[in-house]
């Protein structure tokens, strides 16, 4: 895979996972309060606009990359983002890696790296 593709694709997963960990974390404050005025408080804290920022560069760099890779293996390649979220996940939040999501991080990983070995 050529370097450019590459770097599209680890920015695109750097972009989305800090996405949903700033989002997870904009939602999981617990002084947020509940209802109308959660939603508020939310979008006064930067951690809603982290993520926001995240996800409109993150569209930026997926256009870029699927411009350089053939769908099929740009959503498949994609798929990794998934592992990255849940491992982040258990170390910033502490959220359980049952064996059923180690299976499934192994799966993804494998599945990932057999895609991106036929690139």
């Amino acid at each position: 895979m050529p370097l450019l593709t590459v770097a599209l694709w680890l920015a695109n997963v750097v972009l989305d996972t800090g996405g949903q960990l700033a989002f997870k974390a904009a939602a999981g404050d617990p002084a947020a309060g509940d209802g109308f005025a959660r939603w508020k408080y939310m979008a006064s804290r930067p951690w809603l606009w982290l993520g926001v920022g995240c996800y409109v560069f993150e569209f930026l760099v997926w256009i870029a990359f699927l411009s350089l890779v053939p769908l099929s293996e740009g959503v498949l390649l994609g798929s990794i983002n998934i592992v990255a979220i849940m491992v982040a996940g258990r170390f910033l939040f502490g959220e359980k890696l049952t064996r059923l999501r180690v299976a499934g991080i192994l799966l993804v990983s494998a599945g990932v790296a057999i895609v991106g070995a036929g690139a």
